[in-house]
């Protein structure tokens, strides 16, 4: 009997390991909403930033990486959504793509970005829509300026580092508010508060 018990308890405890492990294996990421800062653009002798996207193929088709971008002031300047296929990836210029079209045509050197992972509805990425879907992933390059020795001769000096895009909370009026705001840049602007998209085979 006692062998009976230690052999079903044996198999319950390994039964129970290998649930927990494949329930760790099959864990899903549903993060939809992730931000970042830039610093130091469009700045002179500045390299610039870059923000890199890629769809993680879940979903097995295209998503979209909508951006909203904000300056310093908590103000948006720029928004755009950018297809991305399964397993593709994008990459932003943060001088070029993502501040070069501001809706105040002011130079912006600091701020923030936020991107929101979307279905593609009607078949495209617009974003003043579209419903949260996760599957994009990214990472933003960050330039920093770099302490210098007293005395140097050397009048800038950048460095640049680079992290994964932060998850955080979208809440449905935080969603509601980005996507508001960025259809009030469109129809306001006349063409200005539009970023570019880059294309998935031109990433750099």
């Amino acid at each position: 009997m006692k062998k009976v018990l230690c052999t079903v308890l044996s198999i319950l405890a390994i039964a129970l390991v290998l649930g927990v492990v494949s329930g760790t294996a099959l864990a899903q990421d549903n993060s939809t909403y992730a931000v970042a800062y830039y610093s130091n653009a469009n700045t002179t002798g500045a390299p610039d930033a870059t923000v890199r996207v890629i769809n993680d193929g879940d979903t097995g088709g295209t998503l979209c990486a909508a951006f909203y971008v904000f300056d310093d002031s908590q103000e948006m300047q720029e928004c755009c959504s950018c297809p991305v296929t399964a397993d593709g990836l994008i990459s932003e210029s943060v001088n070029n793509y993502l501040l070069a079209n501001s809706l105040t045509s002011f130079v912006n050197h600091r701020g923030a970005i936020k991107v929101v992972s979307t279905n593609a509805p009607s078949g495209s990425c617009d974003p003043t829509k579209g419903s949260p879907t996760a599957g994009i992933r990214g990472w933003a390059t960050h330039i920093q300026a770099a302490a210098l020795p007293t005395g140097s001769i050397i009048r800038s000096a950048f460095a640049v580092t680079e992290t994964p895009l932060h998850d955080a909370n979208l809440s449905a009026a935080e969603l509601a508010g980005l996507q508001q705001f960025c259809s009030f840049e469109i129809v306001l602007g006349s063409g200005r508060g539009t970023c570019t998209c880059g294309l998935e085979d031109h990433a750099f």
